[in-house]
């Protein structure tokens, strides 16, 4: 299997600058990345996602994403199925304030007690989302993680929220049948067949195929036109890394 960066969660917030909830999403994310989990997030940039940031994207279709969203158009959530893959879970802060009955926020620029407590409520209901989707177990009691690492592991990582757009992930874009595909890890399977002395040929094409699956997404009836595009490449590819040795 490839070597594929540490899996995390990405964190997609609501970027809505006309409401005061979507700036409880920002704060809330944020605390959440730099304070409650910076070890185990990444910010994944809602402008950037919807123009078309291939890190970003890719970051979302490899791995499970959380989306903060600050009403019930659920923005941040459409924008991720649409584009990579439907969020692993969702918060929606207008819920949030009303289950916890904590009135009603406003401010902007300057949230006021409500945006306050939204803020904090969220980002904990976002933390525990995390760690599920990580498998980790949170002691509220002792303030540490069962079992596995303890609070002051935790606070001695970096609090500094990190992008998905720098987050490794490998990918690459290739022409299958005409049409523009981004295909995850790709640049790193076909090093792996490399290093592992598989020679072009037709069935390396269909090898690949089944590990490119793994990653992906392959349209029902394209298996073929896939495995052709896979062999092609990666006899590209092997060719130039012969000439280089």
């Amino acid at each position: 299997m490839p070597d594929l960066p540490k899996k995390k969660v990405g964190i997609v917030a609501c970027s809505g600058e006309e409401m005061a909830e979507g700036t409880v999403t920002r704060l809330a994310a944020l605390k959440v990345l730099e304070v409650l989990r910076p070890a185990d997030t990444v910010t994944i940039c809602l402008p950037l996602f919807l123009a078309g940031g291939e890190g970003d994207r890719a970051f979302a279709r490899f791995y499970p994403t959380v989306a903060v969203d600050g009403c019930e158009l659920r923005c941040a959530a459409r924008a991720t199925e649409k584009y990579s893959g439907k969020p692993a879970a969702g918060i929606v802060v207008t819920d949030v304030t009303a289950e916890c009955g904590l009135g009603r926020v406003s401010g902007r620029r300057r949230l006021n007690e409500a945006g306050r407590l939204a803020v904090d409520e969220t980002a904990g209901r976002v933390a525990l989302m995390v760690d599920d989707l990580l498998g980790k177990k949170w002691s509220r009691r002792k303030g540490e993680f069962i079992g596995q690492e303890s609070a002051a592991a935790a606070a001695a990582e970096p609090k500094i929220a990190s992008c998905a757009c720098g987050s490794g992930i490998p990918v690459q874009s290739v022409d299958v049948a005409g049409e523009q595909v981004t295909l995850i890890a790709l640049p790193v399977l076909f090093e792996q067949f490399q290093q592992d002395g598989k020679q072009p040929a037709a069935e390396t094409g269909a090898e690949l195929l089944e590990q490119v699956k793994i990653y992906n997404e392959v349209p029902v009836g394209a298996e073929a036109a896939y495995e052709e595009m896979l062999a092609r490449e990666y006899a590209h590819f092997y060719d130039r890394v012969e000439v280089v040795a």
